[in-house]
């Protein structure tokens, strides 16, 4: 039987933003892999609602680089990526978080890379006190991203 992880995002510093629950794949000392099923609940803590995810999705959380990414996954094959920019994800029990930074760096079926989120991270850099060390360092993995997905993931 598959272990579940519970994950939630938060907005800095310990905001609850949104959660879900996986399946635990593997875990090392750099990263955790979840597995997300269809049907899984979503509660978004920001937007005040509960959604149901209808795909499945494979899940990596860096406990030592500044991004999480998301695969989904239909018929086998994977059809889009998410990426957020975070800080690096904390495994404690059953519990992984990660606090998200705004910027995404996503690319959708058949369509190239794209930043999103750029409006909100600029908003909530003020609306968190984000320090100017924070905004830096988001700024920069998200451009490490912007560097090496398009090349990894083709």
């Amino acid at each position: 039987m598959s272990k579940k992880i519970d994950i939630k995002a938060l907005k800095h510093p310990n905001t609850p933003h949104y959660e879900w629950q996986g399946e635990l794949i593997k875990q090392t000392e750099d990263y955790v892999l979840v597995l997300c099923k269809p049907g899984r609940k979503l509660k978004h803590y920001t937007k005040g609602t509960t959604f149901t995810i209808n795909n499945t999705s494979l899940e990596y959380f860096s406990l030592k680089e500044w991004f999480t990414a998301a695969l989904e996954v239909e018929q086998g094959k994977i059809t889009s990526y998410y990426c957020n920019v975070a800080m690096p994800s904390k495994l404690v029990d059953n519990t992984l978080s990660f606090v998200d930074l705004d910027l995404d760096l996503v690319k959708r079926h058949n369509s190239g890379w794209v930043v999103i989120d750029e409006d909100e991270f600029e908003v909530n850099c003020w609306k968190y006190a984000y320090s100017y060390e924070l905004k830096e360092k988001a700024i920069k993995s998200l451009d490490e991203l912007r560097d090496v997905l398009p090349w990894l993931l083709i």
